[in-house]
């Protein structure tokens, strides 16, 4: 079994959020950092949290007219 650093898997997800893609995570505590680290940043994100893990999908802003 692999195990990798929580905080490291945290970065790589955030980066992804960054550049407008979509993140997954299923650890509890990887979630929580994730969550953690997007109120910091500021990001606009949406939750889907299912029983097995939480979808992290960046919300793009409207144009308007």
């Amino acid at each position: 079994m692999l195990i990798m650093n929580e905080r490291s898997i945290r970065d790589r997800k955030i980066e992804q959020l960054m550049n407008g893609r979509t993140a997954y995570a299923e650890s509890k505590e990887v979630i929580r950092l994730i969550k953690r680290d997007i109120e910091r940043y500021g990001l606009n994100v949406f939750y889907d949290e299912t029983p097995t893990g939480c979808w992290f999908i960046p919300v793009k802003a409207s144009k308007s007219s």
